[in-house]
């Protein structure tokens, strides 16, 4: 096997100063859109899949006590 080789690791001192340009409420309102999704039909089918999934888990144990 071939040993460890340990990496230095390079190490730049570079300081970044602050942003100083604030957003004012004015401009934030004026491009902020509404985003408002209806999640309706997603519900009705994820309570579907949850129905279908728990039917077929009973379904299974259920044919496990008869097939024995």
């Amino acid at each position: 096997m071939s040993k460890k080789q340990k990496r230095q690791g390079s190490s730049a001192n570079v300081s970044v100063a602050p942003i100083a340009e604030k957003i004012t409420p004015s401009r934030i309102s004026s491009t902020t859109t509404e985003f408002n999704p209806d999640y309706t039909p997603v519900i009705k089918d994820l309570k579907r899949i949850g129905i279908l999934a728990g039917s077929f888990i009973t379904l299974l144990v259920v044919l496990s006590f008869f097939l024995r």
